[in-house]
């Protein structure tokens, strides 16, 4: 089985592929590990700061290739990160789709203002973040709009963070 966690910045993509690798065992890949490591060996002309819908168009069709041979090889993996487009399925016919499992996640607005600072607190608690300046209320705010809108249009599988921090994933 594929897992696929997307979704917004400081959503705790990287906290929950940690939580199910070791609960479930399967081992797991950050994009953004596949990504700096493409980076810095010079690989390709991108950079960190490079535009998200560049760095998706290139990491994608790599991870895609991943993923089917995973599924080939009747591999379970885990992967993560904000490079997962919304019309992923494309990219799959229907055997490898039956062992994919896709999960955006999104906080809601009044989650973010209740606990922006919890939000903050727990940004590195996986991964250090060389530069969080970025993150402000407002602009978790927009990104989990825009990410809720996003996976609304394209019908996806989203899992709405509203109340308490709680995400359960049945396998």
């Amino acid at each position: 089985m594929i897992i696929l966690i997307t979704g917004a910045s400081h959503t705790g993509k990287t906290a929950l592929a940690q939580k199910l690798l070791e609960k479930c065992k399967f081992p797991y890949l950050s994009i953004d590990h596949l990504k700096m490591g493409l980076i810095r060996s010079g690989n390709t002309e991108l950079t960190p700061m490079s535009d998200d819908a560049d760095l998706t168009d290139y990491l994608w069709p790599i991870v895609c290739e991943m993923i089917k041979t995973a599924i080939e090889n009747k591999q379970n993996l885990i992967i993560e990160g904000c490079y997962i487009p919304f019309d992923w399925s494309k990219n799959f016919e229907k055997e490898y789709l039956d062992n994919i499992r896709y999960y955006c996640l999104v906080m809601s607005e009044d989650y973010i203002r209740n606990h922006f600072a919890d939000i903050k607190r727990y940004a590195s608690v996986i991964e250090n973040r060389l530069d969080d300046e970025g993150c402000t209320l407002e602009s978790v705010l927009k990104d989990n709009s825009h990410i809720l809108e996003l996976a609304i249009n394209h019908n996806v599988n989203y899992v709405l963070i509203d109340d308490k921090y709680e995400i359960d994933i049945n396998l």
